[in-house]
């Protein structure tokens, strides 16, 4: 990128009030051979307007192909607004016209292309970096809309100057910077070794230091760093030479082992010998021998939770012919149901990682389970409830009302989706490797009711009927009018799209969502779209929030149309935040089967929270149906 500075650089800042639509001081500054110059131009009133800018105009003309210099679009539109309001000639016209297509938008210029160590790509930042500095440390465009309040009710001289100084010092840094941008890319062009500016684009990204595994350049630094580890050295190293820390380690090595645990009760089962074996039919059937297997559970009450313990006593059988067994115990059931229950609702409800369910267990229980046994706990409830969740995932679909959202989530290797489908009672969670359409189309395939959905594209291709979430569109309008402090068009649109929301919102609190009540606000939607058609948006944000209104037209007020529908997606908005605070269970090594796992539980938990049900009261209960249990005694 080249910039040069023309030799008949105006360095052009307009003050004005939006909200009042009036312009009240023109400031420009140009160099006539070795010296600047600045003169400015003032209006006490809305009527001074006109000839404010007759003066400036004139001035302007004086000078031979002026090119215009100024910061951000607020300039342009000035332009544009006086050729409207005041260019009766066709001269006049022309003139500003050749004005707004030659002059040069420094903020254009820069953005995407230069990138300054500020916090906003504001004037006052940049020029500030740059070494320059206004007189008045509070300057600012709020600042100057305050100054000339309070000129209008002083009529103070001192006020007017202020603002005057402060229009004379925005020319001047408009200048500074201009002079930079030209400096900055002759500097890129030339190649120098003594350049002050960088291209970033061939810079390489700087990470901070993260805990993980660590690739060595040398063999021999792999046994050095090991060797540092925290639980190396505790056990290997300052052992030897601290006698205290010796002691603990062998009181801690022998402690707590879930072996010496007290037997709560005993049990002797008095199982028969089968008749036959199910398998081969065979009726060759012998014992196998006395065994016993001790049983961990825990027991939960109103005012606390004890630590049960049964030892459980029991003959095993063999088939002589295909060697099946039986009167076995699995594996997992050496865990009960409570233990199980409570392990699901620290590990999903809780939010709480494996680690730290393991360490809660063994100091509160004397109970040391592993963390792939917890593992294993959940992989089995996952496959015990995959049918309640199937169910709850179905009730969803067949609803006449739907709503999604999703999240990233991070992979072992990779990243991942998570898909949130909900309405008013039910949540189901969805993974997917990618963010494609295929997932939501796949889920709901003949889903004929009404979406619930933020603006991604990706919903655009689901046949139905759809609601876009008009928080979302408040928020993105919100942002960007902060973000274009003087853009009046911003404004107006911002003004409008509340003038029509409040009051929708206002007969929702009164009367819910009931589309008789709300069929009354469709003759406001038609008149804002009516204006919005009749707006020539001159801006580049105008321009892009007047085509998203329209495309979106026939989704943005469903919801006045239909009773029970919402006019925003929180629904689905609140069931993925769960979701991302409770992600930390899911572990920094998921694949997607376990991720696929732990969203069935998170589907039965949310589930509940919806319906107001205690997820572990359900977990205990040894129910599979949720809508069973409620109605439960």
């Amino acid at each position: 990128m080249t910039v040069t500075i023309p030799s008949s650089a105006v360095y052009f800042d307009v003050e004005g009030i939006p909200e009042r639509e009036f312009y009240y001081l023109i400031g420009f500054r140009r160099s006539i051979g070795d010296r600047d110059t600045h003169r400015y131009f003032w209006a006490d009133t809305p009527a001074d307007e006109h000839n404010m800018w007759v003066s400036c105009l004139s001035a302007l003309a004086a000078i031979e192909t002026p090119r215009l210099i100024h910061y951000g679009s607020y300039e342009t539109l000035f332009l544009k607004r006086m050729k409207a309001r005041y260019c009766h000639t066709d001269r006049e016209s022309a003139f500003v016209d050749e004005l707004i297509s030659t002059s040069i938008n420094l903020l254009s210029l820069t953005y995407a292309q230069i990138n300054f160590p500020t916090y906003s790509n504001s004037l006052k930042d940049i020029a500030r970096y740059i070494g320059f500095q206004w007189s008045d440390s509070n300057a600012s465009g709020r600042s100057s809309l305050l100054w000339r309040a309070n000129w209008e009710a002083s009529v103070s001289s001192d006020l007017k100057q202020r603002l005057v100084t402060y229009n004379a010092e925005d020319c001047e840094a408009v200048q500074k910077l201009a002079d930079t941008v030209a400096s900055v890319c002759a500097e890129q062009c030339s190649i120098s070794p003594k350049s002050v500016s960088i291209n970033i684009s061939g810079l390489e990204r700087d990470y901070r230091r993260r805990f993980g595994k660590l690739r060595y350049a040398l063999p021999d630094f792999k046994p050095i760093n090991e060797a540092a580890y925290w639980d190396y050295q505790r056990s290997k190293v300052y052992v030897r030479s601290n006698k205290r820390m010796k002691s603990a380690r062998s009181l801690r090595s022998g402690s707590n082992p879930t072996i010496s645990v007290q037997i709560s009760k005993k049990v002797v089962t008095t199982e028969n010998r089968p008749d036959f074996c199910l398998k081969c039919n065979s009726k060759l059937i012998y014992k196998n021998g006395h065994f016993s297997r001790v049983i961990y559970d825990l027991r939960l009450s109103a005012t606390g939770i004890k630590r049960w313990v049964t030892k459980l006593f029991f003959i095993s059988y063999t088939c002589w012919n295909c060697k099946s067994r039986y009167n076995e115990l699995p594996r997992q059931d050496r865990y009960g149901k409570g233990l199980r229950s409570y392990i699901l609702y620290q590990i999903i409800e809780l939010g709480m990682s494996h680690l730290a369910v393991g360490r809660s267990l063994d100091t509160l229980f004397n109970l040391q389970i592993s963390r792939s046994a917890l593992a294993r706990i959940k992989t089995a409830s996952a496959k015990l409830y995959e049918e309640t969740y199937q169910s709850i995932l179905n009730r969803i679909v067949r609803g006449n009302l739907v709503h999604v959202d999703e999240t990233m989530v991070k992979l072992g290797s990779g990243t991942g989706y998570v898909w949130a489908f909900t309405n008013m009672m039910d949540v189901a969670y969805v993974f997917s490797e990618t963010r494609e359409a295929s997932t939501p189309r796949n889920v709901l395939g003949d889903f004929n009711g009404i979406l619930v959905t933020d603006f991604y594209a990706a919903y655009e291709s689901i046949e139905c009927q759809q609601q876009k979430c008009l928080i979302h569109l408040m928020r993105d309008i919100n942002e960007d009018v902060l973000k274009n402090a003087f853009n009046e068009e911003m404004e107006e649109l911002a003004h409008s799209f509340a003038g029509i929301l409040r009051p929708m919102i206002e007969t929702i609190d009164r009367y819910g969502l009931k589309a008789r009540f709300l069929r009354k606000h469709e003759k406001a939607v038609e008149l804002f779209y009516s204006a919005l058609a009749k707006h020539d948006y001159q801006t580049e944000v105008g321009i892009s929030y007047k085509k998203r209104f329209e495309r979106n037209r026939g989704k943005l007020f469903t919801f006045l149309r239909h009773d029970g529908v919402p006019w925003n997606n929180n629904n689905a908005e609140h069931a993925i935040k769960s979701f991302a605070e409770l992600r930390g269970g899911i572990g920094p090594n998921a694949t997607p089967k376990s991720i696929q796992e732990h969203l069935v539980l998170m589907s039965l938990c949310e589930t509940c929270k919806y319906r107001r049900v205690g997820f572990l009261s359900f977990l205990r209960s040894g129910e599979l149906d949720i809508d069973a249990f409620m109605v439960r005694p």
